[in-house]
């Protein structure tokens, strides 16, 4: 059935779960067998979240047992992943891993949680993990993106939805470049959970029916942040609840005004951060807020020179490209494969991301 079988799982972009993909590569192609998400037990959660505070010291020991009880939710997340596609760990030739990041030390690195070792021991099966890019730990995505939709007859840029909005811009010649452009649904997601109660506005209903108020869309693109080079622009850490309660701070507008507003930033950081001179002809669009319609619409509407669609229309399925993406990583790992991370990553020359984990016995 398959040439070789691989997992991808990869901890979601709002820290709720695991995703867990079943990839079977094959004659240079690869299908997305199965895939399913699994939501953190509670407890889990809320350490992550505690750990993940962007004020709090990090604990050693809280880190460490935390690490652990991940390695062992990601081994039962992957044998249920294979049982469910009615396969065996068996047929598995290996598992590629990115859990959630918390800081090692008050002025140290990230690391990322989820202990290969325990992962290796309870699936039996080969593991990679540790994934960084180049000196300046960049997201790996672009990799995965140049791999599967580079053109060589039209320029194209990707965007990956998640809680920041990360810009992959594939020209047809000249050098890739990948950067965070601005907030993905972070905002809104957390906007819909303190006034709808709800864990986000999928579909940008309410959005859709709120109008956009130009002075705080003004006023949050004046934000020093945006004004910032792209390598020095952070993740989802900036664009907190209580950012965005310092720019509404006296305003008084509708809280569906402000929904309405925020998928606006969204759309107008996206087009902001495409170059004008080489705009791209399409962009593809991937991540949780691929479903979010109003949201795509927007963009569209900022970009109205380039086709905006899904990355289904291009063989990849939108809502699962983080798992593909680190199975993918996992098996040019294992085949010795560099990556070219120097213009994504700022690395000197080619490397091999990820470290190897083999099972005991």
């Amino acid at each position: 059935m398959s040439d070789e079988l691989l997992i991808g799982l990869r901890s979601n972009t709002a820290r709720a779960g695991v995703d867990a993909v079943l990839v079977n590569f094959y004659s240079g192609s690869m299908d997305i067998l199965h895939a399913s998400f699994t939501p953190y037990p509670p407890a889990i959660r809320q350490t992550l979240e505690q750990l993940t505070k962007p004020d709090r010291h990090p604990d050693g020991g809280v880190t460490t047992l935390l690490d652990d009880n991940l390695g062992r939710f990601y081994a039962r997340a992957a044998q249920n992943l294979v049982r469910e596609a009615g396969l065996e760990m068996r047929d598995v030739t290996a598992i590629g891993v990115h859990g959630p990041s918390a800081r090692q030390d008050p002025d140290g690195d990230t690391v990322h949680l989820g202990n290969p070792v325990l992962l290796a021991r309870g699936t039996k099966t080969t593991v990679v993990a540790g994934f960084k890019a180049g000196v300046r730990g960049a997201a790996l995505a672009p990799l995965l993106h140049r791999h599967l939709f580079y053109c060589s007859t039209e320029s194209r840029a990707v965007v990956a939805l998640g809680a920041t909005a990360r810009l992959t811009l594939l020209p047809i010649s000249g050098e890739v470049s990948a950067f965070v452009c601005g907030p993905g649904t972070c905002l809104m997601d957390g906007w819909t959970r303190r006034h709808l109660h709800k864990e986000s506005d999928i579909k940008g209903n309410w959005a859709s029916k709120g109008v956009v108020d130009a002075g705080l869309l003004q006023k949050l693109l004046n934000d020093d942040y945006f004004s910032l080079g792209v390598c020095a622009r952070t993740g989802p850490g900036h664009f907190t609840m209580d950012w965005l309660d310092k720019h509404l701070q006296g305003s008084g507008l509708p809280p569906g005004t402000v929904q309405t507003t925020l998928a606006e930033l969204t759309a107008a950081s996206i087009a902001n951060g495409i170059n004008t001179d080489t705009m791209p002809k399409r962009l593809l669009v991937c991540g949780p807020g691929v479903n979010n319609d109003y949201l795509r619409r927007r963009i569209a509407a900022a970009l109205p020179d380039t086709t905006v669609e899904p990355t289904t229309r291009h063989g990849a399925d939108p809502d699962w490209m983080d798992g593909l993406l680190f199975a993918w990583l996992a098996r040019q790992r294992l085949a010795q494969k560099p990556q070219d991370t120097r213009t994504v990553g700022g690395a000197a020359q080619p490397e091999l991301p990820g470290e190897i984990f083999e099972p005991p016995g």
